[in-house]
């Protein structure tokens, strides 16, 4: 299922590759970061909660402000 995050904290190119590289590392598919809109945006199984999402996010160091449904 297609999901978007809210990511606050994300200032630079590489802000945004830890993102990346957080979902990536939970097992989201075709992860989209936009540092302009604070969003990102993955294709997340079913098995993965949205407690998973938030924490694998604020591990790498930002915060998340909301998960929905894309």
């Amino acid at each position: 299922m297609k999901k978007k995050i809210l990511v606050e904290g994300m200032s630079c190119g590489h802000c945004s590759n830890h993102v990346s590289e957080a979902l990536k590392e939970i097992g989201a598919k075709d992860v989209e970061v936009s540092l302009d809109k604070k969003l990102a945006t993955a294709e997340i199984s079913e098995d993965i909660t949205d407690e998973a999402i938030k924490v694998a996010i604020e591990e790498a160091g930002y915060d998340v402000v909301g998960i929905q449904k894309a």
